[in-house]
């Protein structure tokens, strides 16, 4: 089993070529379930602990720093969704336009929730995460392709509620009190048909609602009974503009005392899940150093090592996603929501992929460089290709799209077009008498090529994403790799 202090301490401390000890005394530490306090293992001195107990700290609570905040700004208990999706979202790292979503966060503490989900001819997906993302079947079914459900009706059930439910409802009892509910619609089918109207039809007509208010019952602690009939809120696309990942990664870096204050917070909050022993030993070793993150003279020092822990974590996050790279250069990652104790690819996924799906759902490819190695990057003339060959493209029972991000944030890339992804149910995308399918990627259209499969990309550097849908054959198998981005000559 692999111990999250030593893969992500080793790695970081040696790269900084400072701490030896706390390494060595690192490399034979017992597995999470076994470990000990941090500190109990170091013998370098105070100095080496706080430094270390930082970087253990943010690097295995990193996600509730997201899930938590966001949950400050998101709906509690009532799905909702953006009007559109474009260069202007960014509440959620790596966002596509390939479905419509619908997404809450619950809350059970207080009572059930009842969910109502219309029949619909449209195939949708639905995801539920813990505030750390591991995905965990909820038990309201997804809607593959070939398949029709009958409208059903649903009581979600904190794991403390042994009340009554309303009759017609099936119950469903959740794991946890405070989980993320993701509905995603298809927007096209796998052929290719265009169904926007009925997908925007079925997200609309999803209704959640507290028991109290479906009931018309007394609500907990005298609580004014919501009046509206709790179908999506349908939202402009500005009320999911704010930038968490930009703002986490600008304060770990730029202010990461103000970090740690953040992420102590959203580490103690009742959002959190029960903790394992590991787990609660870590954050109370963090809390004594750290105490209310306020530091006088005397203490300067124990600033620094924590300020310094936290840029050491924030790297080892990014460099751990990056670095994940494999043939034809790109970034894949198989146990998304399944990370078992590897506390440090589930940081990674949440800075750059957050909300994804497991690989039975989905499988994500994510490319940085071309199949030389050289870092992607838009300018006049310039454009590359995506080209799979006869056979060659990915199987999916959904769908599979490619889609280009700016470099940090990765975000949406804004185009005079408003076009943002080529994919296998785009409209028109030609196929070559080869039986070959090419994407050109480029600043501006390429003359000599079909719009559907050009992919806007910005000047400067960029990355992209090719996501799979429904994974079937070697994509489900893992053998599955996607051709190089090859840069083509004007």
């Amino acid at each position: 089993m692999t111990n999250p202090a030593s893969e992500i301490l080793q790695r970081g401390l040696r790269r900084l070529g400072a701490l030896a000890a706390v390494t060595v005394a690192l490399a034979g530490a017992p597995p999470p379930a076994m470990a000990q306090p941090i500190q109990s293992e170091l013998r370098s001195g105070p100095s080496a602990k706080a430094l270390a107990t930082t970087v253990e700290y943010v690097s295995t609570f990193y996600p509730l720093w997201f899930t938590y905040y966001q949950s400050q700004v998101a709906t509690q208990n009532r799905l909702v969704g953006p009007a559109r999706v474009t260069s202007l979202y960014h509440i959620v790292v790596a966002i596509n336009v390939d479905t419509l979503y619908a997404s809450t966060f619950l809350s059970l503490a207080a009572q059930p929730v009842i969910l109502t989900v219309p029949a619909s001819s449209t195939v949708y997906s639905v995801l539920t995460l813990d505030p750390y993302g591991n995905v965990f079947e909820s038990g309201v079914p997804s809607q593959p392709p070939g398949t029709s459900l009958a409208p059903a009706t649903y009581a979600l059930a904190g794991p403390g509620y042994t009340g009554p439910i309303p009759a017609g409802t099936t119950r469903i009892s959740m794991p946890l009190d405070v989980s993320i509910m993701i509905f995603r619609v298809d927007k096209f089918s796998p052929s290719g048909q265009d169904q926007m109207a009925q997908a925007e039809s079925f997200r609309s007509s999803i209704r959640m609602q507290a028991l109290c208010d479906y009931s018309n019952t007394p609500c907990p602690n005298g609580e004014p009974h919501d009046t509206s009939d709790g179908k999506t809120l349908i939202l402009p696309e500005v009320a999911f503009a704010i930038p968490f990942k930009t703002i986490a990664d600008t304060l770990a870096t730029y202010d990461p005392i103000g970090f740690l204050r953040q992420l102590q917070a959203a580490v103690n909050s009742s959002n959190t899940p029960a903790m394992s022993t590991y787990e609660r030993n870590l954050a109370n070793d963090f809390d004594r150093l750290f105490g209310n993150g306020h530091f006088g003279f005397g203490k300067l020092k124990l600033r620094a090592d924590l300020a310094a822990g936290t840029r050491l974590a924030h790297e080892l996050i990014v460099e751990r996603y990056l670095r994940n790279e494999g043939e034809n250069r790109w970034v894949h990652f198989t146990n998304i929501g399944k990370w078992g104790d590897h506390v440090l690819d589930r940081a990674a996924i949440t800075e750059y992929i957050q909300y994804g799906n497991d690989i039975s759902a989905a499988a994500y490819y994510h490319a940085f460089r071309d199949e030389h190695g050289i870092p992607l990057h838009g300018s006049p003339g310039r454009r590359y290709v995506l080209k799979f060959a006869k056979g060659q493209q990915p199987e999916a029972s959904r769908f599979w799209s490619l889609t280009a991000y700016t470099p940090e944030a990765i975000e949406l890339v804004a185009n005079p077009a408003n076009k943002y992804v080529v994919a296998s149910y785009t409209p028109g995308l030609v196929t070559a008498a080869d039986g070959s399918v090419t994407i050109y990627m480029s600043i501006d259209k390429p003359l000599d090529q079909p719009e559907a499969n050009w992919l806007p990309i910005p000047p400067g550097p960029f990355n992209v994403m090719l996501r799979v849908y429904g994974p079937e054959g070697s994509v489900a198998s893992d053998t599955y790799v996607p051709p190089a981005v090859v840069q083509q000559s004007p």
